[in-house]
């Protein structure tokens, strides 16, 4: 009889561990359905046998969403959905609100951009966390829109895409080199009809650009390689320059500073970025100034810009004041 007791309280005292854990846990929310980031991340988070496992948080709701004109969008939304509601047991709301109610901060995942902004107005209504994976929106008049609202209601915002943390890429931001002299990034840079043209997916390469070359930027000039792929020219204070070039496959790079030289923009997995997203729900700090990731997309514009102007150069002042002259 002791032993029997002695086993019941022990699977008592586990359940209670158990239960003491899970409620330490943030409850994380995902909007939009429609990309493997909301696999990849929920694994990361809610399967502690998986080799990146990032702890402190677990996904426990979701808001399906979808876009009907985007073919990589409407075909995956509904496999996804079906993953994360019978291998994690994720909960699927009708309506961001009703998700916001039941979760402590949120990844808001669309993988279009444009309804970012609509999406993440009830989050910020309701002074959740928020997370938004690239691009934060598919204009820079709803990014500066967005931080606006935030602002207004104190709730913390960031964005990013997951090659900002590469190791050399992080390593080139905290100044191993000295100052970054001059860096040149590639990846690829399919077209979305439905956005500007490096919002979609050159945005991957701008970000790392942008993390080793730091805020400040001052001209842009887009043009084309030999190969007549995209490149874009960004010239910095004191003569520094950055350089995003599309290219056929994967991600690099090369940054040349003070003191050397070191090859950055390598991707290296999705947890470097959803350890960072976590580390920022809890203390609400963002990794990434809304002035940085407001010039990253100004850039971008930038770069549409000149094209439409065949190659001229686009000043960023010129960007950010049209931008910020649109009513929403």
């Amino acid at each position: 009889m002791n032993r029997i007791k002695h086993l019941i309280l022990t699977a008592l005292l586990a359940t209670l561990t158990t239960a003491h854990i899970r409620a330490a846990e943030l409850r994380i929310g995902i909007i939009g359905l429609d990309t493997s980031h909301v696999t990849a991340f929920t694994s990361l988070l809610n399967d502690p046998t998986h080799a990146n496992h990032v702890s402190g948080a677990r996904v426990v709701a979701a808001f399906k969403g979808g876009s009907p004109d985007i073919e990589s969008s409407w075909s995956r939304v509904d496999k996804y959905t079906e993953e994360l509601k019978s291998k994690h047991g994720v909960q699927i709301y009708d309506t961001i609100a009703e998700m916001c109610a039941h979760v402590d901060a949120v990844m808001l995942e669309s993988v279009d951009g444009r309804p970012h902004l609509d999406q993440a107005r009830p989050v910020i209504a309701a002074g959740k966390p928020l997370f938004i994976d690239k691009p934060m929106a598919a204009s820079l008049t709803d990014v500066l829109e967005i931080f606006r609202l935030a602002r207004e209601k104190g709730v913390p915002v960031f964005s990013s895409s997951s090659l900002r943390y590469g190791k050399s890429t992080q390593s080139a931001r905290k100044g191993t080199l000295g100052v970054i002299l001059r860096a040149e990034t590639f990846s690829p840079s399919p077209i979305e009809k439905t956005h500007p043209d490096l919002f979609w997916y050159g945005i991957h390469g701008v970000e790392s650009l942008f993390t080793v070359m730091g805020p400040g930027c001052l001209s842009v000039k887009r043009g084309t390689t030999t190969d007549g792929k995209i490149e874009v020219t960004g010239t910095w204070p004191n003569g520094r320059i950055g350089i995003f070039r599309e290219g056929a496959k994967g991600y690099g790079g090369t940054a040349k500073g003070q003191t050397g030289e070191l090859e950055v923009g390598a991707y290296e997995g999705y947890h470097p970025l959803v350890a960072e997203v976590i580390e920022f729900f809890k203390t609400g700090i963002a990794p990434v100034s809304p002035e940085e990731t407001i010039e990253l997309f100004a850039f971008m514009e930038a770069a549409d810009e000149s094209k439409r102007r065949d190659g001229a150069e686009i000043k960023i002042s010129d960007i950010l004041q049209k931008a910020a002259s649109h009513k929403q």
